[in-house]
């Protein structure tokens, strides 16, 4: 990746542009059956709890529930349409938790705020830390953990 390329679009804000504390917020989804029977055929992982209808009522669930890596796949989505964006950079990795189930019908959003920051070797990059909260329509925190992303500094006129 060249740090000059590629462009940042007008509601991007580079490394030099943000600060620890500043927080983004994300849209909301509603995860359905079908999303969850969808990302059980994308992934491979058919377990019962998320496919089969009778199985996972009969669980300590009581119904369908998301896979955690669809929340966190999610998670993710929603912070690329957030109040709070970076342009295109690089995932250096995630430490994340699974804290409630994700249920069909589960209406979620990110709220997200930059927790570290720090500056790399590589001219022209910086890297964040974003700790972010998957939250359901009740308020409660279902996923939580910490993104680490390398991104653009602003360029050098």
């Amino acid at each position: 990746m060249d740090a000059k390329s590629p462009p940042k679009k007008a509601h991007e804000r580079y490394f030099d542009e943000v600060e620890v504390g500043d927080e983004g917020i994300t849209p909301e989804v509603t995860v359905t059956k079908e999303m969850i029977k969808a990302y059980a055929d994308l992934s491979g992982d058919h377990t019962p709890v998320h496919v089969d209808e009778d199985f996972a009522k009969a669980s300590h669930f009581g119904g369908i529930v998301a896979h955690g890596l669809f929340g966190l796949s999610l998670a993710d989505g929603l912070k690329t349409r957030g109040s709070l964006q970076f342009p295109p950079g690089a995932s250096l990795g995630w430490n994340w938790d699974f804290k409630l189930p994700i249920r069909a019908d589960d209406t979620i959003h990110v709220k997200y705020r930059v927790a570290s920051m720090r500056e790399t070797r590589k001219p022209g990059w910086g890297i964040v830390s974003i700790a972010s909260d998957l939250i359901n329509q009740k308020g409660e925190i279902v996923q939580t953990g910490e993104h680490k992303l390398m991104i653009l500094k602003r360029p050098e006129a």
